[in-house]
Protein backbone atom coordinates (compact mmCIF):
# COMPACT_ATOMS: atom_id res chain seq x y z
CA UNK A 1 0.00 0.00 0.00
CA UNK A 2 1.43 3.42 -1.16
CA UNK A 3 1.75 6.13 1.65
CA UNK A 4 -1.49 8.21 -0.28
CA UNK A 5 -3.73 5.19 0.20
CA UNK A 6 -2.47 4.74 4.06
CA UNK A 7 -3.54 8.34 4.35
CA UNK A 8 -7.43 8.21 2.49
CA UNK A 9 -8.02 5.12 4.71
CA UNK A 10 -6.83 6.67 7.81
CA UNK A 11 -9.94 8.86 8.00
CA UNK A 12 -12.66 6.33 7.84
CA UNK A 13 -10.70 4.02 10.24
CA UNK A 14 -10.01 6.59 12.67
CA UNK A 15 -13.82 7.53 12.67
CA UNK A 16 -15.16 4.20 13.31
CA UNK A 17 -12.62 3.54 16.34
CA UNK A 18 -14.02 6.44 17.68
CA UNK A 19 -17.27 4.95 17.51
CA UNK A 20 -16.62 1.79 18.66
CA UNK A 21 -14.90 3.62 21.49
CA UNK A 22 -17.65 5.40 22.32
CA UNK A 23 -19.84 2.57 22.31
CA UNK A 24 -17.86 0.52 24.85
CA UNK A 25 -19.43 1.99 28.00
CA UNK A 26 -22.60 0.56 26.52
CA UNK A 27 -21.01 -3.01 25.80
CA UNK A 28 -20.16 -3.66 29.32
CA UNK A 29 -22.70 -2.28 31.00
CA UNK A 30 -24.74 -4.51 28.41
CA UNK A 31 -22.07 -7.51 29.33
CA UNK A 32 -22.49 -6.61 33.11
CA UNK A 33 -26.56 -6.67 32.96
CA UNK A 34 -26.16 -10.04 30.72
CA UNK A 35 -23.94 -11.89 33.23
CA UNK A 36 -25.65 -10.68 36.11
CA UNK A 37 -28.85 -12.08 35.50
CA UNK A 38 -27.77 -15.34 34.32
CA UNK A 39 -26.14 -16.33 37.77
CA UNK A 40 -28.93 -14.06 40.00
CA UNK A 41 -31.53 -16.61 38.00
CA UNK A 42 -29.57 -19.59 38.94
CA UNK A 43 -29.06 -18.54 42.52
CA UNK A 44 -32.77 -18.02 42.89
CA UNK A 45 -33.47 -21.35 41.47
CA UNK A 46 -31.28 -22.62 44.37
CA UNK A 47 -33.14 -20.99 47.11
CA UNK A 48 -36.61 -21.96 45.72
CA UNK A 49 -35.71 -25.96 47.21
CA UNK A 50 -32.85 -25.52 49.97
CA UNK A 51 -33.20 -29.87 50.03
CA UNK A 52 -32.74 -30.17 46.28
CA UNK A 53 -29.72 -27.64 46.10
CA UNK A 54 -27.64 -29.64 48.49
CA UNK A 55 -28.23 -32.81 47.33
CA UNK A 56 -27.38 -31.71 43.93
CA UNK A 57 -24.21 -30.50 45.61
CA UNK A 58 -24.01 -34.27 47.17
CA UNK A 59 -24.64 -36.20 44.01
CA UNK A 60 -24.20 -33.88 40.83
CA UNK A 61 -21.37 -31.03 41.75
CA UNK A 62 -18.58 -32.49 43.00
CA UNK A 63 -17.01 -29.38 44.22
CA UNK A 64 -13.61 -30.29 45.63
CA UNK A 65 -12.71 -29.62 49.00
CA UNK A 66 -15.30 -28.59 50.53
CA UNK A 67 -18.88 -30.20 51.91
CA UNK A 68 -21.50 -30.19 49.90
CA UNK A 69 -23.56 -27.90 52.64
CA UNK A 70 -21.06 -25.30 52.27
CA UNK A 71 -20.37 -25.29 48.92
CA UNK A 72 -24.08 -24.70 48.48
CA UNK A 73 -24.19 -22.34 50.85
CA UNK A 74 -20.96 -20.14 49.31
CA UNK A 75 -22.27 -20.63 45.65
CA UNK A 76 -25.41 -19.61 46.38
CA UNK A 77 -23.92 -16.47 48.30
CA UNK A 78 -22.07 -15.64 45.29
CA UNK A 79 -24.52 -16.22 42.48
CA UNK A 80 -26.99 -13.67 44.98
CA UNK A 81 -24.64 -11.34 45.82
CA UNK A 82 -21.93 -10.66 43.30
CA UNK A 83 -24.71 -10.13 40.26
CA UNK A 84 -26.24 -7.14 42.10
CA UNK A 85 -22.42 -5.67 42.28
CA UNK A 86 -22.32 -6.21 38.90
CA UNK A 87 -25.19 -4.77 37.77
CA UNK A 88 -24.80 -1.21 39.84
CA UNK A 89 -20.61 -1.57 38.57
CA UNK A 90 -19.50 -1.67 42.41
CA UNK A 91 -16.60 -3.70 43.13
CA UNK A 92 -16.91 -4.74 39.66
CA UNK A 93 -13.67 -6.39 39.27
CA UNK A 94 -14.05 -7.88 42.40
CA UNK A 95 -17.41 -9.28 41.61
CA UNK A 96 -16.35 -10.38 38.01
CA UNK A 97 -13.68 -12.46 39.45
CA UNK A 98 -16.09 -14.53 42.30
CA UNK A 99 -18.55 -15.14 39.85
CA UNK A 100 -15.47 -16.38 37.60
CA UNK A 101 -14.55 -18.54 40.29
CA UNK A 102 -18.04 -19.63 40.80
CA UNK A 103 -18.83 -20.44 37.13
CA UNK A 104 -15.48 -22.16 36.64
CA UNK A 105 -16.55 -24.61 39.37
CA UNK A 106 -20.11 -25.17 38.39
CA UNK A 107 -18.47 -26.10 34.83
CA UNK A 108 -15.19 -28.40 36.09
CA UNK A 109 -17.58 -30.17 39.00
CA UNK A 110 -19.94 -31.24 36.72
CA UNK A 111 -19.41 -34.82 35.22
CA UNK A 112 -21.56 -35.04 32.49
CA UNK A 113 -21.83 -31.41 30.86
CA UNK A 114 -22.69 -31.52 27.73
CA UNK A 115 -20.80 -29.96 25.00
CA UNK A 116 -23.75 -26.54 24.72
CA UNK A 117 -23.65 -26.20 28.35
CA UNK A 118 -19.73 -25.96 28.68
CA UNK A 119 -19.56 -23.45 25.50
CA UNK A 120 -22.29 -21.12 27.86
CA UNK A 121 -19.80 -21.54 30.70
CA UNK A 122 -16.56 -20.51 28.15
CA UNK A 123 -19.38 -17.55 27.12
CA UNK A 124 -19.84 -16.43 30.26
CA UNK A 125 -16.45 -16.73 31.26
CA UNK A 126 -15.12 -14.67 28.63
CA UNK A 127 -17.42 -11.96 29.44
CA UNK A 128 -16.05 -12.11 33.23
CA UNK A 129 -12.63 -11.86 32.04
CA UNK A 130 -13.60 -8.79 29.70
CA UNK A 131 -14.86 -7.02 33.04
CA UNK A 132 -11.81 -8.10 34.41
CA UNK A 133 -9.54 -6.59 32.16
CA UNK A 134 -11.52 -3.55 31.14
CA UNK A 135 -13.45 -2.70 33.71
CA UNK A 136 -17.14 -1.65 34.67
CA UNK A 137 -16.94 1.45 31.77
CA UNK A 138 -18.23 4.55 32.67
CA UNK A 139 -21.43 3.87 33.18
CA UNK A 140 -20.66 2.54 36.49
CA UNK A 141 -20.16 3.12 40.78
CA UNK A 142 -17.07 2.15 40.58
CA UNK A 143 -16.18 5.15 37.77
CA UNK A 144 -17.92 7.35 39.43
CA UNK A 145 -16.36 6.99 43.10
CA UNK A 146 -12.80 7.32 41.35
CA UNK A 147 -14.11 10.45 39.43
CA UNK A 148 -15.54 12.18 42.89
CA UNK A 149 -12.91 10.57 45.50
CA UNK A 150 -9.74 9.86 43.61
CA UNK A 151 -9.42 12.95 40.99
CA UNK A 152 -6.08 11.40 39.08
CA UNK A 153 -7.67 8.00 38.26
CA UNK A 154 -6.69 6.57 41.55
CA UNK A 155 -3.14 6.93 41.32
Amino acid sequence: MTPTALRVLAGPVARATRLLEALQPLALLLARWYVSKVFFLSGLTKLRDWEITVALFMDEYHVPLLPPEVAAALGTAGELALPVLLVVGLGTRFAALGLFFVNAVAAISLPDITDAALQQHVFWGCLLVGLLLWGPGRWSLDHWLVRRWWPQGGR
